[in-house]
């Protein structure tokens, strides 16, 4: 028994995403490169332990072949696991529902979405209110058109949802046995003088690697917000500033933030949730107001934020960020494990309950 705990993506994505990897690495204009291959002698299974190769005897390990990539590594072997997983998933329906499906002359896709997942997901008034609300959407822009979109996103993201509820219920009534492993490449991470919620001790220290103009941090940021309230202090989070090029006022608004901080870590978890609730809202004048808001002393916050106090903290979270290998936002790492992107809250839950419980 095995419990699947990532979201599913219908088969025809996997399909569209392997295609796209194979022109990747197969469609390239000019000539193919060296004629001939590397002597390399492949002797798999039969090294020391702990080494994946050798050059005139000296053994090589993993740690050595990954060099200053690790966190590359990290994520392109999460990419497979993932990959793997999903499969796994997709199988397991094939299983279960093909010949059913053949009976009623369907592809067993159509089946499950018609027959078992019985049509198109329903959502609630109450439901899209509680969407437009958290994602701050102003009422003015609340058209027809933007409503029907809004909608068939919540649909799809639903539909999402019972699928991957109804591959966790097969997974208890099927054994199923898994004879690969879980990728566990950990990176090192300090926290250094970075923001911090928690206390240090905890089993389970998140970093996260972000920017206030980034629209993806601020979905992150919501999921940060639950893992908060789930965990409390089993979780130690720290915040590290990464402005991307592209943003030019998020440098700006991480320095401010640092002056926030610099008068009360609560103050400035209250101010990290106000910037990414009004990231269209960063100029000089909005920052200075929303730490008046927060109340931090506002004198004190003008004269830090003026004299740009912390501009090179700022610069040297992201020169670290660059070193480690972080390449977008939001990036985050528990206990040294990699998550890219702006995941929902379960993909958090299900790293955090691991290291919590030592798995």
């Amino acid at each position: 028994m095995f419990v699947f705990g990532r979201r599913f993506k219908p088969l025809f994505a996997f399909l569209v995403a392997a295609a796209a990897a194979a022109a990747v690495f197969a469609c390239t204009s000019g000539s193919s490169g060296a004629k001939e291959k590397p002597r390399y002698t492949y002797k798999e299974g039969q090294g020391p332990a702990g080494s994946l190769a050798s050059i005139d005897g000296k053994q090589i390990t993993e740690d050595d072949l990954m060099g200053e990539d690790k966190l590359e590594f990290a994520d392109a072997l999460k990419r497979i696991y993932d990959m793997r997983m999903e499969r796994i998933g997709r199988i397991l329906l094939e299983k279960v529902y093909a010949e059913e499906a053949k009976k009623n002359g369907m592809a067993t896709e159509e089946y499950v979405e018609k027959k078992v997942m019985k049509g198109e997901a329903k959502i609630s008034d109450s439901e899209y209110k509680k969407f437009v609300a958290d994602k701050h959407i102003p009422k003015e822009q609340l058209n027809d058109q933007l409503k029907e979109r809004i909608m068939s996103y919540m649909k799809a993201q639903k539909r999402q949802e019972d699928l991957q509820a109804l591959i966790v219920k097969l997974s208890k009534e099927h054994k199923v046995e898994l004879y690969f492993s879980k990728p566990n490449l950990k990176v090192n991470v300090e926290v250094g003088g970075a923001p911090t919620f928690g206390k240090k001790e905890s089993k389970v220290t998140i970093v996260e690697f972000s920017d206030f103009q980034c629209p993806f941090c601020s979905r992150g940021a919501q999921s940060l917000s639950e893992i908060k309230k789930a965990y409390g202090s089993k979780v130690y989070i720290a915040f590290k500033h990464f402005p991307l090029p592209m943003h030019p006022q998020a440098k700006p608004a991480a320095e401010a933030s640092m002056c926030v901080n610099e008068q009360s870590t609560d103050k400035y978890w209250k101010y990290h949730d106000k910037l990414f609730a009004n990231q269209d809202k960063l100029d000089n004048e909005s920052l200075k107001k929303f730490a008046k808001e927060v109340g931090a002393n506002a004198d004190q916050f003008a004269k830090c934020y003026e004299s740009k106090k912390y501009s090179k903290a700022v610069q040297d979270d992201l020169d670290y960020g660059t070193k480690l290998g972080v390449r977008s936002t939001p990036t985050f790492f528990i206990n040294g494990r990699l998550i890219s992107g702006a995941q929902p809250f379960e993909n958090f839950k299900e790293v955090i309950d691991e290291e919590l419980s030592g798995s």
